[in-house]
């Protein structure tokens, strides 16, 4: 929260909400504090028309003031300056992931850039020229695609900026560019003992054409990638230079509050502001489509007097259900057959001849993504458009939601990035929601003044959108050898795609893609399989992804219901695995490579007294990478769960960073454990219960399992990282839970009740 001392209202200029007093102190925010204590003061304030710089096009001089020399831009990813400093513009969101240092691992591998003097810079809304190369015409930043989609680009932007210095050293020196090595940023040529800095080459360098075609290096010549490099925004995040929404701060800026209906669905009857408006500092109170905004000087103010607003609420087409009737409707549609997602073999057959058959259910409850920092945005108009900053996930949707709200041309909404406090799915919001909210409340106050919009974590966590609530159905047939020969898998619960932008991409004959992956391209050789949905279309809740989208649900349904299997036919869960995955050998290699580290089949020590300890293992595949995760846990007499050690196999292809590779897994454990053990947005009445984490509770650092990574070797393309470390979680920790107690925990989070002995 900024704690911006605010002018009096009396001081505000009502035609554009800008003060005509002395500038107030402004932005002595908790990172400037810390800083402060140490004698070190710093302010972050930016006038209304500061802008971030742009990449300029491939071989172009980019204009600067002042005598300093031109920095050197071969291609709208990489610009090197006359100071040695090598910038690389990224075009994916860095929230906590290790995006940026991965972007500019790539880039200075093939420049042979000196990595001290490597810097990262958010790249501007352009699909043009920063489209996600998955996504096809779409700048953004999801499912695990920011690596793989960048890669060969990126490889070939560094190798191109490389070729021009040593083409321009060529010229120079007259020394043919074959006989030129790079090392740290320095271009050499041996037999004439000539060298030079990449700054002192950039003006010639910029001379040159853009080579059509660059040579790529050998992967074993590799210096940077899959070698330690520091990340490049730790050293930032930690004194507090780097910048986040809620730090920026701009002369006349207004800081907005939304009171958002209680319900989903509900919209304003009425509203009285009269309190509001008496309060010192508050500017404006309007109404919008998601509520009612209050516009005032300081964050503290505007949930003063939001908290003060007097507001009826018309609820007739608001959303009435709670979470336990939304789940007994969903199992009342299970018994009937839904779309078929997928098909092999007679399953029916299969199930006819079966000499033994099991069945189990499954349900999942709504997941808040509950990022650090809650939503929020800084929204200005200008003359020629309008100006965004914030942690922008998906430029091209909020870029053309914008300026359908202001009646402008896409091109004419210029978004900056800035860092995110997380994500998890939320800032990709196919509605583009808060984005939207804090482009309607400039509007409708009609304020020429920047606005940012806040959300508190109660907003955060009330005001949408979720991971959304599934049951479960799941049946399997085995023969009188105990081999698995059918399997049925019915799932229920909500699209996230259907009414998006993705609709037609990604939802075909009723089936969205994200409701149904994990089980509907489950891996292991299963002659017969049916695997159908039913997507309830009247239920309002707001849904979205969450980390690892429909895997955070399908993998603890498929591997719990499998380990299940196993122990009907007498098998061992990890052999039984590896005979089902003779055709998958990336899922085999992270299965045996986590059960050896693991120990797997070597009895686990005695816990106190009491105590009941177990393993479980779980392996699946999401975003094209292959994560194995082997559990320990003890259970005591009561039902307490300590998870106590969770050993991991990643298979991501190319590992460009392997400390940040180990660090999303290790993040990634806890994050799904934590949803685990606690996760739970319960709906009474429609009116969502949680508010904060006293009711939503996060995974405490005692809760927190002895953690081991370990990365399988790999000449494979890059795939992603960031998420697929969740989805083993959860199942692995159930079938420990099975292994140690008997029971199998078939609704998350797990209960205390349901583990007693």
């Amino acid at each position: 929260m900024d704690t911006t001392i605010a002018t009096p209202l009396a001081a505000a200029d009502p035609a554009t909400h800008a003060t005509n007093a002395p500038p107030a102190i402004e932005n002595a925010s908790r990172r400037q504090f810390v800083q402060g204590v140490t004698g070190l003061t710093l302010a972050f304030c930016l006038p209304a028309s500061a802008t971030l710089a742009a990449p300029a096009g491939a071989g172009k001089l980019a204009a600067t003031g002042g005598a300093a020399a031109p920095p050197f831009e071969p291609n709208a990813f990489l610009r090197i300056g006359a100071d040695d400093t090598v910038t690389v513009i990224s075009k994916h969101l860095e929230m906590g992931q290790g995006t940026y240092t991965g972007l500019a691992t790539i880039v200075a591998e093939e420049l042979d850039a000196d990595w001290a003097k490597v810097r990262i810079e958010g790249a501007p809304a352009d699909a043009k020229r920063y489209n996600n190369l998955f996504w096809g015409p779409a700048q953004g930043t999801g499912g695990s695609t920011a690596m793989a989609n960048s890669w060969e680009q990126l490889r070939n932007a560094g190798a191109a900026g490389r070729a021009m210095l040593v083409q321009a050293a060529a010229k120079k020196w007259k020394v043919p560019a074959a006989e030129i090595t790079v090392k740290d940023g320095v271009v050499m040529h041996a037999a004439s003992k000539r060298k030079e800095r990449f700054g002192e080459l950039v003006a010639d360098a910029a001379k040159e054409a853009v080579p059509t075609g660059v040579t790529l290096k050998d992967p074993k010549d590799f210096r940077l990638v899959g070698k330690h490099a520091p990340r490049k925004d730790s050293a930032d995040k930690t004194t507090g230079r780097a910048m986040f929404t809620q730090d920026m701060q701009m002369h006349g800026m207004l800081v907005a509050m939304v009171a958002h209906p209680p319900r989903f669905g509900a919209k304003v009857q009425r509203f009285d502001a009269t309190r509001a408006k008496a309060i010192n500092g508050v500017v404006d109170v309007v109404e919008i489509p998601s509520g009612v905004a209050v516009l005032a000087l300081d964050t503290w103010t505007a949930k003063k007097a939001r908290d003060t607003l007097t507001i009826e609420w018309n609820d007739t087409n608001a959303f009435r259900l709670g979470s336990e009737e939304i789940l007994a409707r969903y199992k009342e549609m299970a018994k009937k057959p839904g779309l078929v997602a997928h098909q092999a073999g007679d399953t029916d057959a299969a199930f006819a001849k079966a000499a033994k058959k099991l069945s189990a259910s499954y349900d999942f409850p709504y997941l808040a993504h509950a990022a650090m920092e809650p939503m929020n945005c800084v929204v200005a108009r200008t003359e020629t458009g309008c100006e965004v900053w914030n942690g922008e996930q998906l430029h091209t949707g909020d870029q053309y939601a914008l300026a359908v709200v202001f009646g402008f041309k896409p091109e004419q909404v210029t978004i900056h990035m800035l860092y995110a406090g997380g994500s998890f799915g939320r800032r990709a919001n196919t509605k583009s929601d808060y984005v939207v909210e804090a482009a309607q409340i400039v509007k409708a106050s009609g304020t020429k003044a920047p606005v940012k919009l806040v959300w508190t974590r109660e907003d955060d966590m009330r005001a949408g959108y979720y991971r959304p609530l599934f049951h479960h159905a799941l049946e399997a047939a085995l023969d009188a050898e105990g081999r698995l020969t059918g399997w049925r898998h019915r799932l229920v619960g909500q699209s996230i795609l259907k009414g998006s932008p993705f609709e037609s991409m990604m939802v075909k004959n009723g089936i969205d893609a994200v409701s149904v992956e994990g089980a509907a391209n489950l891996p292991y050789a299963i002659p017969n399989m049916t695997v159908d949905l039913h997507t309830p279309d009247d239920i309002q809740v707001p849904v979205l992804w969450w980390r690892s989208v429909g895997s955070s649900h399908t993998a603890y349904s498929t591997e719990v219901f499998l380990d299940q299997v196993a122990r009907a036919a007498g098998k061992d869960p990890v052999a039984m695995r590896m005979d089902l995955l003779d055709k998958h050998p990336r899922h085999r290699g992270v299965l045996k490579l986590a059960a050896e580290k693991a120990g797997w089949g070597k009895p686990l020590a005695a816990g106190a007294p009491g105590t009941r300890r177990g393993r479980g293992v779980a392996v699946h595949e999401s975003f094209n990478s292959y994560v194995a995760q082997v559990a320990e846990v003890t259970v005591d007499a009561e039902g307490k769960l300590k998870v106590d050690r969770v050993v991991c196999a990643v298979d991501c292809g190319i590992a460009i960073n392997p400390d940040n590779v180990r660090a999303q897994v290790e993040g990634a454990v806890g994050f799904a454990l934590s949803a685990a053990l606690h996760g739970e947005i319960e709906l009474k009445d429609g009116q969502v219960v949680p508010g904060n984490f006293d009711a939503y509770p996060v995974l405490r650092i005692a809760e927190m399992p002895k953690v081991e990574v370990h990365i399988v070797p790999s000449a494979e393309k890059p795939t992603g990282i960031g998420e697929p470390g969740v989805p083993p979680l959860a199942p692995a920790v159930a079938n420990a839970i099975a292994a140690a107690t008997g029971k199998v925990p078939t609704r998350l989070p797990f209960s205390a009740d349901d583990l007693k002995a």
